[in-house]
């Protein structure tokens, strides 16, 4: 404890209460960045190899290796594929498919916005800490009458500068998971609206429908 202490006051003494926020907010998203990792581990976001055979299967028309399939994943979203596959003929649940499979995502994309607020707002805490570092210097140097010791000023602008780079490292980190984790779930969106296009609207059941067709006009 006394450790911990003495750096917070190191920290406070090199960069002021501005690097001291900054290391809070690094902290913040270095535990948000892992639980989210290990939410979408334990949803398999990203790993529907189960599903795709599963819809796969159904596009071609073979409800049983379907259903197999599907008993087979722990996915996220096998409960929404699971409704969709298992809805009676006649009766349209794509929107509320849609809409349970968007539920989920918005539970996956919880915390994300923290992130983004995050990697917005650690520069501008950096420049913000930088600009009260260069009043301080000056003050310094204003005070200093004619006795100018250039490493006075120098000392004070290095310490300034501090706040911006540890805005910065907080800053660019953040904003690079950010876009991973962001692009992971558009990827899922995809997926899942074309898994559910496939199911209402299979292969077989169109081929079915414009031979029906062809011998209802007899061509």
């Amino acid at each position: 404890m006394i450790v911990i202490q003495s750096a917070l006051l190191q920290i406070l003494d090199l960069g002021g209460p501005v690097v001291l926020v900054l290391l809070a907010t690094s902290v913040m998203a270095t535990a948000l960045v892992l639980y989210k990792i290990w939410q979408y581990q334990i949803a398999r976001v990203g790993r529907h190899k189960q599903l795709s055979l599963a819809v796969e299967a159904w596009d071609k028309g073979d409800v049983a290796q379907a259903m197999a399939k599907l008993r087979q994943t722990k996915s996220y979203l096998a409960p929404v594929l699971h409704m969709a596959l298992t809805h009676e003929p006649g009766v349209t649940l794509s929107d509320r498919a849609e809409a349970e499979a968007e539920a989920r995502f918005s539970r996956l994309e919880q915390g994300l916005g923290t992130l983004d607020l995050i990697a917005q707002l650690a520069p501008l805490l950096g420049l913000f800490g930088t600009v009260l570092g260069m009043i301080e210097a000056f003050k310094k140097l204003e005070a200093a009458g004619s006795s100018v010791d250039p490493s006075m000023l120098a000392g004070g602008i290095w310490v300034a500068l501090f706040t911006t780079a540890a805005g910065l490292a907080v800053a660019m980190p953040t904003s690079m998971v950010l876009s991973w984790l962001t692009a992971r779930m558009q990827r899922e969106r995809v997926f899942a609206n074309r898994a559910l296009s496939v199911v209402f609207a299979p292969a077989s059941t169109v081929v079915t429908e414009v031979e029906e067709l062809r011998a209802a006009y007899g061509s």
